[in-house]
């Protein structure tokens, strides 16, 4: 729609406005209007530069050598997905596969971590960003030390502030540690609600867990019902960027 053609609407509603309250001018406020095309270029103008701002962190995540980790890894693992994302999956560390490919879940914990996202309609592809703690691959897939997710912690919230996510999901026990700063277990703390510097975030176990377990798939589901939930409250017609194909 053009700004011509809203202006008319919104003088149209203007006069109703009088005639059905007999009042001779109407508390509608003064608009300034934009053509959909002009906002729509805004909105491509400040995805393209976060873009440019998250690969930027990427390369900056290539040349650190902030911690042990960077002594061993194959290649560093920055994150991926839609930007900007309405969900931001935050996870532990890369493993094998992701050292070796560069890109977070890949690996058998990944397909699986596809298809809990794709139960609520999310998606790499179309509408989440994923991401780790740790941004290289601790040996053997050991839990990454205090020190060394610390020395990831600026890249993360650095993407954080870029990408401006809705909600986070933080899977397994060092996401909800490091970001919440606490040492509850995921067990009691799964399927809670905190505030993240004004980001509702929900915790829930990682998929490497249900491999393990498969206990632990039914109050997973459980996990992103609620959080599914929520998501609606806040972006109604996030859906629709998963069955359009990420179509904006």
């Amino acid at each position: 729609m053009t700004a011509q053609e809203k202006s008319l609407l919104y003088s149209l509603l203007n006069n109703a406005d009088c005639l059905f309250s007999g009042r001779v001018s109407s508390d509608f406020a003064p608009a300034d209007f934009k053509d959909d095309a002009e906002i729509t270029a805004q909105v491509s103008e400040l995805t393209k530069d976060a873009a440019a701002e998250i690969k930027k962190i990427a390369l900056d995540i290539a040349q650190c050598d902030g911690c042990v980790l960077c002594k061993t890894r194959t290649n560093t693992v920055p994150g991926i997905g839609k930007i900007p994302p309405v969900v931001l999956v935050i996870g532990e560390g890369p493993g094998a596969d992701e050292d070796r490919t560069g890109e977070p879940f890949v690996g058998k914990a990944g397909q699986l971590l596809d298809k809990m996202l794709a139960a609520i309609q999310l998606s790499r592809e179309d509408n989440c960003f994923i991401a780790n703690i740790v941004k290289c691959r601790p040996p053997a897939n050991r839990t990454p030390l205090p020190e060394e997710a610390q020395a990831c912690s600026h890249f993360l919230q650095a993407q954080i502030d870029i990408l401006k996510p809705k909600m986070i999901l933080a899977v397994g026990n060092t996401a909800l540690h490091n970001l919440l700063d606490t040492t509850a277990g995921i067990k009691k703390l799964h399927g809670k609600f905190f505030n993240y510097q004004g980001i509702p975030l929900l915790a829930t176990f990682h998929p490497s867990a249900l491999l393990r377990d498969e206990s632990l798939k039914r109050p997973a589901w459980e996990d992103l019902k609620l959080f599914r939930n929520k998501l609606l409250e806040i972006v109604p017609d996030y859906q629709s960027s998963y069955l359009n194909g990420g179509s904006d």
